[in-house]
């Protein structure tokens, strides 16, 4: 006996509490997703902003927000979450007052959230087990999509064949009725005009690595800067401007990033020089001063961005740290490095990785963990680094400084965070 296709009825096919949870659902991710995009948008405007979210170096938004999948398409991925909540809402309210598309909004939702999901789910792969980083603002996101996707899923009655049919006629619907077509038209004007008031992040079109880099000298200790230098040194420094770098600084006031090639022989004399700068700083005023290195290796293997480069072991130089990292043993392994920096080939650097760093499964998880190389590469374009070293402090970008003149300026920027 043929089934009687489904009634159109004036209720809701989605009991009153279901549809409540869909609303709560709803109201929960765009929490998340705007308090998403109120941090990522402070983060690009003030490059000394910290987030209440970055815990630590696990537990970070910003790691999330600076990488690769920060963004779509220029546009930041909370910004989209926010459209998207604010979209499933506004079809809650809109099915509510029609009686004729009520019994459909299960249906529309699960259609959305189930493209949500499958969003979600790569964006929880990539945090977690990619950049290894736990942003708690995004986790509220995931729920909120997981719990749209299940409650609107055991909510739906209609047939979703039939769903492009129902959407067509309730169009048609929508059209006709003003007040709805207004606050639809509204609503999208608001999500655009959202979009662009994010401040764009600097692209350069085309980075290359620099050719003519300083002679390497011996590293000495810091000396006493004449006063008329300090003085011109504290001038460009008040007056240079600050762009962000999305990098957690943990509680320190002033925030040092490098952009470092393995293979580069500035690289290895500012690590040197500046050694003894930081231990001291880190003795004198603990956890205030901190230096992240960023890799960025002149090796087309890894870094489109230097299709000239010719180091031809430095992607498997930054893999064979950040791996070692996990051992306890990077400090190690960039010694080495640095040591044998002349000879080093991608077969020794990964024969050092098994002998120094303790990593015996480099071959199996180099290509994840170039990714991760490769999203270090994409900040670095995006801050138009066009060689090695390149230093930030506090989003001013650094010309290569004697070690004397680097501990000026950390002191100034110490000072300058304590007034």
């Amino acid at each position: 006996m043929a089934r009687k296709p489904a009634q159109t009825t004036g209720r809701l096919s989605a009991s009153p509490p279901r549809v409540a949870a869909l609303a709560a659902f709803a109201l929960l991710g765009l929490g998340t997703s705007s308090a998403s995009a109120w941090v990522h948008y402070r983060l690009l405007r003030d490059p000394t902003y910290t987030s209440v979210c970055d815990v630590s170096s696990t537990v970070s938004c910003t790691d999330a927000y600076a990488s690769a999948y920060g963004s779509l398409a220029g546009v930041p991925v909370a910004v989209v979450g926010v459209w998207f909540f604010v979209l499933v809402l506004g079809l809650i309210v809109l099915c509510r007052r029609s009686p004729t598309a009520a019994p459909n909004l299960p249906g529309y939702v699960f259609a959305m959230s189930t493209v949500g999901l499958a969003v979600v789910l790569y964006l929880a792969y990539a945090s977690f087990f990619v950049l290894n980083a736990v942003c708690v603002l995004c986790v509220g996101t995931y729920l909120a999509v997981i719990g749209l996707f299940v409650t609107s899923g055991a909510a739906t009655k209609v047939p979703m064949t039939s769903l492009p049919s129902r959407a067509i006629g309730d169009l048609r619907t929508l059209v006709h009725t003003p007040a709805a077509l207004m606050a639809t038209l509204a609503v999208a004007v608001a999500a655009v005009a959202g979009a662009a008031f994010f401040p764009e992040q600097p692209v350069g079109a085309h980075v290359e690595a620099a050719t003519a880099r300083p002679t390497e000298t011996l590293a000495a200790p810091p000396q006493e800067i004449p006063a008329s230098a300090l003085q011109q040194l504290e001038q460009m420094l008040a007056q240079s401007p600050r762009v962000p770098i999305m990098v957690p600084k943990d509680g320190a006031a002033v925030l040092l990033v490098k952009f470092n090639d393995y293979q580069c022989p500035p690289c290895r004399q500012t690590y040197m020089e500046y050694k003894p700068v930081l231990a001291r700083y880190e003795q004198q005023h603990p956890g205030k001063v901190k230096l992240v290195t960023k890799d960025y290796p002149l090796d087309p293997e890894c870094n489109s961005l230097a299709p000239g480069g010719g180091h031809a072991a430095a992607c498997e130089a930054a893999v064979a740290v950040r791996l070692a990292r996990e051992k306890g043993r990077s400090l190690a392994m960039e010694e080495w490095l640095f040591a044998n920096q002349a000879t080093v080939t991608p077969a020794s650097v990964r024969e050092a990785a098994r002998t120094v760093g303790n990593v015996a499964d480099f071959e199996a998880r180099y290509p994840t963990t170039l990714e991760l190389v490769r999203a270090d590469i994409a900040q670095g374009g995006q801050l138009q680094v066009r060689g090695t070293p390149t230093f930030f402090m506090n989003g001013i970008r650094l010309p290569n400084l004697p070690a004397e003149f680097l501990d000026a300026a950390i002191a100034f920027e110490l000072k300058r965070n304590q007034q």
